[in-house]
């Protein structure tokens, strides 16, 4: 099983990121989506908590009939060309938080949910989680689904062994710096030479990028994407490759998988779903985990949105419907079903979060999860992002994996963003 749910999520995007709802048409002459008593709710698999979703159904029955499609598949392709179709459109769509920003400068295809009253909900949700639904125009398209706030997981006996710190709230303070986290990694690989801190540099690249408030392209249209903030991320990267903390392995692979039930690999910045990744991609190793902060702040990866499509015949129900999956106790039960951490803070002290988790050596996690996911610094969503970020990215992985010079590798990025920037219309 792949450890990531997420990685495959980029491919395809650098291209089309800030065209892709370029053609669908501006309305819908005939409404497409719901007929009657009809509603239809598209998502993906694990986008929503199936036990939610199911009861959503019970509770609305007497007033509309859901039907609940998952697709599978790449969902936004499908949901693009469904839309570009004009047929068939869904009343209700989740959009993928990694593919928010490409839906922003289209908002007239979706419904500005402050016209449903959204406004009155806003102080229940994470603020920089609700402003990253919301276009430039100030429309709301996006309503918070979840969020996936990074920390440090770790094998507990590992670090013990190694002579680190190994109780969570110690391996916060004491590695809580890049610098004290690449030492510790030295150290680790020190007094167990077979075993590193990461499998790969571009996890420090991406985390360290997204600790900040500034990301590739800003509100003017402008790639900021040579600027400190990126190189200083791209920095750490190749520091951490220097000092030798990180494994030649691919993440998602079976001999990555293999190295970390073996404690070869018993660290990783992970978001909070990744939890559920090594439950299910590594179940042998229950118990050995723990979570501590990461360095320096919070970093986010990943959380999505449900929206209201233009299609859609009774906004005004498909609303109330969202606002009851999306409730502070709903995101507390997506949480424990499919690993969607909530964006309500509210969930964070139910008792269904409170519960301590064997896998994690009876550790709540929520503890960790919940203060990091309320320190996330806002950052302005995009939607030239995915395509000029993907060379950096890029072009780090193959320093990491394939030894490239990192100073190459730095000048090739910048030369394939000067190309995309003059192909979107960005400044640069």
């Amino acid at each position: 099983m792949r450890l990531s749910r997420r990685g495959l999520l980029r491919a395809g995007l650098a291209g089309t990121a800030a065209t892709a709802l370029g053609g669908l048409a501006s309305g819908c002459a005939v409404p497409t989506g719901s007929t009657g008593r009809n509603m239809v709710l598209w998502y993906w698999s694990g986008g929503l908590s199936d036990t939610v979703v199911k009861n959503a159904k019970a509770r609305y029955d007497s007033a509309v009939e859901l039907r609940a499609v998952q697709i599978g598949g790449y969902y936004r392709s499908k949901l693009i060309t469904t839309m570009a179709g004009n047929a068939h459109i869904p009343d209700i769509a989740g959009l993928k938080g990694e593919d928010m920003a490409s839906y922003l400068p289209n908002a007239d295809q979706f419904v500005d949910l402050r016209t449903l009253g959204a406004e009155k909900f806003k102080s229940q949700y994470l603020e920089w989680k609700w402003d990253q639904g919301i276009a430039d125009d100030g429309s709301m398209i996006g309503f918070p689904i979840d969020c996936g706030p990074v920390a440090h997981l770790y094998q507990y006996d590992v670090f013990r062994k190694a002579g680190l710190p190994y109780e969570p709230a110690d391996v916060s303070a004491e590695l809580n710096t890049w610098e004290k986290f690449f030492a510790a990694g030295e150290r680790l690989k020190k007094r167990l030479p077979d075993t590193d801190l990461l499998t790969d540099i571009t996890s420090v690249f991406e985390n360290a990028v997204n600790q900040g408030s500034e990301r590739y392209v800003d509100r003017d249209r402008h790639f900021i994407g040579d600027r400190q903030h990126v190189r200083d991320a791209w920095a750490l990267a190749v520091e951490a490759k220097r000092r030798g903390i990180v494994s030649n392995l691919v993440s998602g692979t079976p001999d990555q998988l293999s190295a970390i039930e073996s404690g070869k690999l018993p660290s990783q910045l992970g978001a909070s779903w990744a939890t559920f990744d090594l439950k299910t991609g590594v179940p042998r190793t229950e118990g050995r985990w723990r979570v501590a902060d990461m360095p320096v702040r919070p970093a986010n990866n990943g959380g999505s949105f449900l929206s209201v499509t233009r299609a859609c015949r009774e906004p005004e129900r498909a609303f109330e419907i969202i606002t009851w999956i999306l409730n502070a106790a709903n995101q507390a039960q997506g949480y424990l079903d499919a690993g969607l951490f909530p964006s309500t803070p509210a969930s964070y002290g139910m008792r269904q979060l409170r519960e301590p988790d064997p896998f994690f050596g009876g550790q709540v996690t929520t503890d960790v999860f919940g203060p990091a996911a309320q320190k996330i610094a806002v950052a302005y969503n995009s939607p030239y992002d995915i395509a000029l970020g993907q060379p950096v990215k890029d072009e780090i992985k193959n320093v990491g994996v394939l030894g490239k010079d990192p100073e190459k590798a730095w000048s090739d990025a910048m030369s394939k963003c000067r190309r995309i920037a003059k192909h979107l219309g960005v400044s640069y």
